[in-house]
């Protein structure tokens, strides 16, 4: 790294986009997830539409 840096020229927020969409990592259980990929196999679907259906039955039932 540098000593020193000049920010004389800088633009703030240059790259901030408000409508940017973040992809939130989640990390399951080993045993959720073994129960979650069985379905998924059973299914021939993947984990994310699988977890986001279950979550998506959970939200209905509230």
């Amino acid at each position: 790294m540098k000593e020193g840096y000049d920010f004389i020229n800088a633009e703030r927020g240059k790259f901030y986009r408000p409508d940017a969409k973040l992809n939130i990592p989640v990390y399951l259980d080993d045993e959720v997830r073994d129960f979650v990929a069985e379905i998924a196999e059973q299914k021939h679907s993947d984990l994310n539409r699988v977890v986001n259906d279950l979550l998506r039955l959970d939200m209905e039932l509230r």
